[in-house]
């Protein structure tokens, strides 16, 4: 397939946020953000990574180490990007890991660090960044969900519930911000060939099952999933707030 993709004027410019954001699908919202013209900063664990993601991609791009579980940190690493590159008008709470765990095996603290990890963050990442956008009148605010859960995936159950959780943060924000015209939505990947999902778990067997599951007979690149991401965090999208836009090939 051609990748013939829009741009979209509304977003040069703009400084947007994006959590996670030096490896899969992270780094194709960072690449998408880019491309657009916009100010791109975003945060994540690996320093090697996050330096060769900013050195190899064109545009206005800066990047901050910090562990999300540690909100202080992250409120920090927030803080510094706003001074390099102006308030935030767009957020993509992107960060998480899917880990797998048996549950039988999951104890208290693991449970907790499992939260910290797939949810906590995206919280704190709003109400860091949403009085700047309430002072400019707007913004976008996308949260990135799963659908796992959607298809009772089994396997990582701290995680598909983290995932779940997503959804009413997002539909709650976009009640509690949307007076001010920040809209809150979330995008929800299916199974997205990233090189972590291929390296461990996207063995032949697996593949030819879920292409059974997917309408699409293709398998989904990261790239759509950012491109989504892109849209809705556009002025396209004006109109979309509270509600889950899928990129999962009719796999539910």
């Amino acid at each position: 397939m051609g990748q013939d993709f829009a741009t979209y004027p509304s977003l040069a410019g703009r400084t947007v946020i994006i959590t996670g954001g030096a490896s899969g699908i992270g780094a194709e919202i960072v690449k998408a953000f880019a491309a657009q013209g916009s100010r791109v900063g975003f945060l994540d664990l690996d320093e090697t990574t996050s330096a060769a993601l900013t050195d190899a991609t064109e545009g206005d791009i800066a990047f901050e180490i910090c562990d999300l579980r540690d909100i202080p940190a992250m409120q920090a690493a927030l803080a510094r990007l706003k001074e390099r590159l102006g308030p935030a008008s767009v957020l993509v709470n992107n960060a998480a890991r899917d880990d797998r765990h048996a549950w039988d095996e999951i104890d208290p603290a693991y449970w907790d660090e499992r939260m910290h990890t797939n949810l906590r963050h995206m919280f704190f990442a709003i109400q860091a960044v949403a009085p700047d956008m309430i002072a400019a009148g707007g913004g976008a605010i996308v949260n990135m969900g799963s659908n796992s859960w959607w298809e009772a995936g089994g396997g990582f159950p701290a995680y598909t519930t983290a995932k779940a959780a997503v959804h009413g943060l997002t539909r709650t924000m976009a009640r509690d911000l949307g007076g001010h015209r920040i809209r809150v939505n979330t995008v929800v990947p299916g199974w997205i060939m990233t090189e972590r999902q291929k390296t461990l778990w996207a063995t032949p067997e697996a593949l030819e099952k879920h292409r059974q599951r997917q309408c699409l007979p293709d398998l989904i690149d990261p790239v759509y999933v950012a491109r989504m991401v892109v849209f809705l965090a556009s002025d396209d999208a004006a109109m979309c707030s509270a509600n889950n836009y899928m990129v999962e090939a009719g796999s539910i």
